[in-house]
């Protein structure tokens, strides 16, 4: 009788199990971030069962999706209205929580195959793939809007007008931006791992690839460090903590990023109108809430609030040299210091490219009752901000061989002195 060892078990690449942890401990960490931020802004007021569809709503709109914004308010009322704004907090949690559930399995091993890669990230992709397509079927609800005692609340009495304003997630789009996002951060996440081995076939790219990733990523997560910061300052000395808790919690990227764009030269424009704002810091609100479209970038930060702004830069050459130090000290001695300029401008390049779609906001809601009170006060408003992209991409192009050449020029020679 032969004698048969025992099969070894299967490896994680293969079982659906830390999938569905990596997706269900993403999520939850998402939604326990997106309900802090929405009880820090208000939403404990919300009507009763609204809080579950509008909590949806914000994770859907992390993970790239769709929300659109609707009214019914009869044949003697209209209402329109748009949204388009990420909120990046959670959608940086539930980056960072799921590449690095992805990439635990992978540094048990010394190799991987394509096959087993593959096979390793589609399990993630279709359990993410239903909680997505769950969250935007839940993410819909609606509101009844009052008009007030004033002249549209008399009309609204007289003809029994009860306008109704909600929102619903557009499915499809949703599923399939939630797929691409879902890729680009497993894709992140390789690129930047130490210790994630990549198949055969890529192997190649590690040295050249791998380090500018990890600095640009990097140097996104710093910028968003020193935000936090400032936010638990601001918190801290100048009160309002409830709201500061609320833009730290849902959109802290979504300030510290543009401000890192605007330190290395670049351009914003939009306008703020209405009830709604920006809410930290409140200069940007004040900047952009003019009758016309108004820029935003270091030379009017200065002009209207003083020369402190002026920091943005400092903190932005800081940050992007640090990043460049990190990416010559990661790469094989021997580089040449323009392919360290080149990779640096490269994934700097493509840092500010996902900072331009990604930060940027459009809302819009009006309601009118007769043809009264078409985007009137309080009961209308818009925000816009969105990037000078293409002079933002030459900005960062610049920088990025400016301190990929600098930092390769310093560490060779801190490596000279210590040999």
């Amino acid at each position: 009788m032969s004698a048969h060892s025992p099969s070894p078990p299967r490896s994680p690449l293969h079982g659906w199990v830390p999938a569905l942890a990596t997706v269900v401990g993403s999520l939850a960490a998402m939604g326990a971030v997106a309900a802090l931020g929405l009880w820090a802004a208000g939403a404990a007021d919300l009507p009763e069962g609204s809080f579950a569809p509008v909590l949806a709503a914000v994770l859907v709109l992390a993970v790239g999706g769709t929300v659109r914004l609707s009214g019914d308010a009869g044949g003697l009322a209209g209402t329109e209205g748009g949204l388009t704004v990420i909120p990046l907090s959670v959608t940086l949690v539930g980056a960072l929580l799921t590449g690095w559930c992805f990439l635990r399995p992978l540094r048990r091993r010394t190799v991987v195959g394509a096959p087993g890669l593959a096979g390793w990230a589609a399990r993630v992709a279709v359990l993410w793939l239903l909680a997505v397509l769950g969250l935007a079927l839940g993410a819909r609800h609606t509101f009844e809007i009052s008009l007030g005692d004033d002249l549209l609340g008399d009309l609204g009495e007289l003809f029994g007008i009860t306008p109704v304003v909600g929102f619903a997630a557009d499915v499809l789009p949703t599923v399939l931006i939630g797929l691409v996002w879902l890729a680009g951060v497993l894709v992140v996440a390789l690129l930047v791992s130490r210790g994630a081995p990549l198949p055969a076939g890529l192997m190649r790219f590690q040295a050249s690839a791998r380090p500018a990733a990890r600095a640009a990523v990097l140097l996104l997560l710093a910028s968003v460090g020193v935000a936090l910061v400032v936010a638990l300052v601001v918190a801290g000395t100048r009160g309002h903590p409830a709201e500061t808790f609320a833009v730290v919690l849902l959109g802290l990227p979504n300030v510290a990023w543009p401000a890192l764009t605007v330190g290395l030269g670049a351009t914003w424009e939009g306008r703020v109108e209405g009830p709604f704002g920006l809410p930290m810091p409140r200069v940007l609100d004040e900047v952009l809430r003019t009758p016309d479209i108004s820029e935003l970038n270091l030379g009017t930060l200065v002009e209207h609030d003083g020369g402190r702004w002026w920091w943005l830069l400092v903190a932005a050459a800081v940050l992007v040299v640090a990043a460049a130090c990190v990416m010559v000290t990661d790469s094989p001695p021997g580089v040449p210091a323009w392919q360290h300029a080149v990779r640096l401008a490269v994934a700097l390049a493509l840092a500010v490219l996902a900072i331009g779609p990604t930060a940027r906001i459009s809302a819009r809601i009006g309601l009118s009752v007769l043809g009264i009170g078409d985007l009137g006060e309080g009961l209308s408003g818009q925000v816009l901000l969105e990037p000078h992209l293409w002079g933002a991409l030459g900005l960062a192009l610049l920088w990025g061989l400016t301190a990929g050449c600098a930092a390769a020029w310093a560490v060779r020679g801190l490596r000279r002195r210590r040999r």
